[in-house]
This record gives C-alpha cells, sequence and structure tokens, in this order.
C-alpha cells in the first residue's frame, strides 16, 4: 500500500503540474500598444489585439509586435563632390502600420538593419553630387529624400517612416579647421574694408569741416576789414564836419596818434608784456605817424 499511495501522490503532483502548464499555455495578455501574430503548428493563424486570449495549449504559439514608435540612429561616412570626407549622422523614427502587421513581422527579420541599408542607398546616392558648401546648405532637403526613398521602400514592408533626420554634417578636423581659418581670413577683409571706409569717411567730414572753417574765418576777416573801413569812413565824415577845412589825411593822423598811445596804454597794464617801442616819449609821436604815412603812400604808385 505504501508503494501505491505513493506512486498516486508522484502521479497527482505530475498531473498538477500538466494542468498549471496547460493552462499557462492556453491563457495569454497582449498589452496596449501591442498586437500579437498567433500561429497553429508554425503556420500563421491570426492576429489578436490588447486584451486576455485563449491559445489551444501545444498547438499555437503568439508572438509578439511592438506598434509604438521607434528610433535608430546611423552614421553614413561618403564623399562630397569636391572630395571632403564627411560623417553624417541619421536619426530615423519609424513605426509598424496597424494594417500591416502580417508584412512587418514575416517579411524581415531584421528591420533596423533594412532601414539601415536603405538610409546608406539614400545617402551614398545624393551626398556625392553635392559640394561640401551645397550639402550643408541642402541638410533638410537630404532629409526629405532619406524619407521619401525610405517611406516608397519600407512600406511594402509594413513599416511608416515618420521622420528622417540628417541631425548634422561633420566633416575632416583638417577640413573644418581650413573652413574656419577661411571663414575668419573673409570676416577680418570685411572688417578691414569698414574700418577703411570710416576711416575714409572721417578724413571727408573732417575736410569739409575745415574747409567751412576756413571759409567762415575768411567771411569773418572780410566782414570786420568792412567794419573797420566803414567806421573810418564814418569818422572821417564825422571828423569834416565837427572841423571845417580838414583833410582825410588830418583824420588818419589822429587815427594812427590814438591808436599808438591805446597801444601803450595796453603795454603798461598788462601783466607779462615786454614789448618796448623805441622812442617811446610822447614827442616821438610825430616821427611815428610819419613813418607809417611814408609806408603807406610807398605802396601807392602815382598816376602819370
Amino acid at each position: 500500500m505504501d508503494v501505491i499511495s505513493t506512486l498516486l501522490l508522484v502521479l497527482g503532483i505530475f498531473a498538477a503540474i500538466v494542468v498549471l502548464v496547460t493552462i499557462l499555455k492556453t491563457l495569454y495578455t497582449v498589452r496596449t500598444a501591442t498586437a500579437g501574430v498567433v500561429e497553429r503548428f508554425g503556420k500563421f493563424n491570426r492576429i489578436v489585439r490588447p486584451g486576455l486570449h485563449v491559445l489551444i495549449p501545444y498547438a499555437e504559439r503568439v508572438f509578439f509586435v511592438d506598434l509604438q514608435v521607434q528610433q535608430s540612429q546611423f552614421s553614413v561616412e561618403t564623399k562630397t563632390r569636391d572630395n571632403v570626407f564627411v560623417q553624417i549622422p541619421v536619426s530615423v523614427q519609424y513605426q509598424v502600420l496597424d494594417d500591416k502587421i502580417y508584412e512587418s513581422f514575416y517579411k524581415l527579420s531584421r528591420p533596423q538593419k533594412q532601414i539601415e541599408s536603405f538610409v546608406f542607398n539614400s545617402i551614398l546616392g545624393h551626398v556625392p553630387k553635392l559640394t561640401l558648401d551645397e550639402t550643408f546648405e541642402q541638410q533638410g532637403s537630404i532629409s526629405v529624400t532619406v524619407k521619401t526613398d525610405l517611406d516608397s521602400t519600407m512600406s511594402s514592408y509594413g513599416y511608416n517612416i515618420l521622420n528622417a533626420l540628417v541631425t548634422d554634417i561633420v566633416p575632416d578636423a583638417k577640413v573644418k579647421s581650413a573652413m574656419n581659418e577661411i571663414n575668419a581670413a573673409q570676416r577680418e577683409q570685411v572688417a578691414a574694408q569698414a574700418r577703411g571706409e570710416a576711416e575714409k569717411i572721417l578724413k571727408v567730414k573732417q575736410a569739409e569741416a575745415e574747409a567751412e572753417s576756413k571759409a567762415l574765418q575768411g567771411k569773418g576777416i572780410a566782414s570786420e576789414r568792412q567794419a573797420i573801413i566803414d567806421g573810418l569812413r564814418s569818422s572821417i565824415e564825422n571828423f569834416r564836419e565837427a572841423v571845417p577845412g580838414a583833410t582825410a589825411e588830418d583824420v588818419m593822423s589822429l587815427v594812427l596818434l590814438t591808436q599808438y598811445f591805446d597801444t601803450l596804454k595796453d603795454i603798461g597794464t598788462k601783466n607779462g608784456n615786454n614789448t618796448i617801442f623805441l622812442p617811446n616819449s610822447p614827442g616821438a609821436a610825430n616821427d611815428f605817424l610819419t613813418q607809417i604815412l611814408a609806408g603807406l603812400r610807398g605802396g601807392v604808385h602815382p598816376q602819370k
């Protein structure tokens, strides 16, 4: 009896394990944003959606397909038309089409590698036609070209390409250094031209200001001389009216004599003056007047 009891206990435990395994293989859940591909005896049977589902034990298997947006990053090395090697990082965002789950699961075994191959093919077919500068300028159009090429190819495999972004263009370090030097030289040239134009404008303005200043100074001197002449004319006329029979020479003599004594007065009243007129006696004023008039007459040539 002990042997039979032990055998029955073992059989009971085995049966419980079989039942438990059967239940585990029968019931399963599919998560949100996931689809299940069910195969019966290795052959596709159906696609199941999120929720609790039942499998035929030991006859059916389920495989899960992620429907969320996925991202893969690649770096493509290629040469531009002007023989510059560049690294082009590309970021691809893709998603399984909900109505093509069967194609995405059975047609491609490694979708990321396939996408990488198509990205390389698209980049290598487009960038070598462009110069380095054109590659930088057309970075956005390269992204559009890569996305278009991927869309047309991957849609038949059940994948939707959401974005294919060329995130950067990285030339060789020596090329980058040379480009920076060229840019710096061009900027220095522009700065030198700007400084030259500024100096030119400054000199022109200074010359214009100097010319205007001299013109105004000339006008001032001319006005001053005109005022002196008008004053002398008025003085002569007033003097003739006050002293009948007085001549212009008499008036000029009086004016010069007055100027002489005013000069002596200024010299005597201002500190630091060391100018001395010799002779400086009052009796010498007549001689001084005679000399001035003689000097004025010397420059006048009598008419013949």
